[in-house]
């Protein structure tokens, strides 16, 4: 395989058309380097099958790779509109720990002020979490939920070493339940944060480039 040479790509995996036109409209400036948007498709299987023919190809083999969209918060106190960054995803197959957390913590801060951002581990699940499901997997120690970070990390570190991370919004939370992705208050403030995040994935993707002391 050929060595790749210039800056590296940064995979950004979403699931959801929603997600899509969220990230496909927000603000593209102060890249590091090539970016792209793909939709995966919903849950796991999904996720794992798309990410790993896009990693197959020879451009992404020093990829970082981030999963992100919505998710279901479990604690009590979330709201829709919330950040979850992951300090791991976890599935019944692994544990993947991510990448410069404190990193994407902080330029969070900066590009969604007045955000709640919590950082914890982000489990994975293959449908939609609801009621006191919701109280099982918080005592499992996860913060939140969703369907396809876990597989999008798994698949990622499985093709060989890079970056990983996840970042979901939450769409619902136990006081917030919501039927529907956007139709409700809830879903629209989770989708106007989601349009809003660009630019902190970008400086996470910029300071992995930066030589380490």
């Amino acid at each position: 395989m050929t060595p790749q040479t210039g800056p590296s790509p940064l995979l950004i995996a979403c699931a959801l058309g929603i997600e899509h036109l969220a990230l496909r409209t927000g603000d593209r400036a102060g890249a590091g380097g090539p970016v792209t948007v793909l939709r995966t498709g919903m849950g796991p299987k999904a996720a794992e099958r798309s990410v790993s023919r896009v990693l197959a190809d020879p451009a992404f083999e020093l990829a970082a790779v981030l999963a992100t969209g919505f998710c279901a918060g479990l604690a009590p106190g979330m709201h829709p509109g919330d950040l979850v960054v992951a300090e791991e995803t976890r599935d019944p197959r692994s544990t993947v720990a991510c990448v410069a957390t404190d990193r994407l913590v902080k330029e969070l801060a900066r590009a969604v002020p007045g955000r709640t951002v919590h950082t914890g581990p982000l489990t994975g699940s293959d449908h939609v979490v609801r009621g006191p499901e919701r109280a099982d997997l918080l005592a499992t120690g996860a913060i939140a939920v969703d369907m396809e970070s876990a597989a999008t990390l798994l698949s990622a570190v499985r093709t060989g070493p890079r970056p990983v991370a996840a970042v979901r919004v939450v769409v619902d939370a136990p006081e917030h339940e919501l039927v529907r992705i956007g139709t409700v208050r809830g879903g629209i403030s989770a989708f106007r944060v989601l349009r809003s995040v660009l630019p902190a994935f970008f400086q996470w993707h910029r300071s992995l480039l930066l030589p380490r002391r």
